[in-house]
């Protein structure tokens, strides 16, 4: 009789360590789905800033609109790299964001090269 109960207790065990095992996947894996969908809001956050930095009722913040973005695109950043995402977990809007913005920069400084002269003296 005690032999049949240590034999249910150790197979009992068994069974719970599997699943513990499984559960620990999954919690890392929901874990990270909640780390990308915090950069996705993120993203989001920093689309609205980038709209109104462009609308014209919000010229007189202009100067704070701009420094909220550069703190949003360093934490974005740092969040990226602590967290190791990388660009085919981010979602498509924010991807595209991105490029976009690259894009974006890239002209400001071709246009700022022309307007210098190229960069030659």
């Amino acid at each position: 009789m005690k032999h049949e109960e240590f034999r249910k207790e150790k197979h009992h065990g068994r069974d719970h360590h599997k699943r513990k095992d499984r559960g620990h996947k999954g919690a890392k894996t929901f874990r990270r789905g909640r780390a990308i969908a915090f950069l996705d809001m993120m993203n989001l956050k920093r689309s609205t800033i980038k709209q109104q930095l462009e609308a014209p009722e919000f010229q007189t913040i202009q100067p704070i609109l701009v420094g909220e973005l550069k703190a949003i695109d360093m934490v974005i950043n740092e969040f990226i790299q602590l967290f190791e995402i990388q660009e085919n977990e981010m979602s498509e809007t924010a991807q595209e964001e991105i490029v976009a913005e690259e894009h974006s920069l890239q002209k400001k400084v071709e246009s700022h090269d022309l307007e210098d002269g190229g960069g030659m003296e």
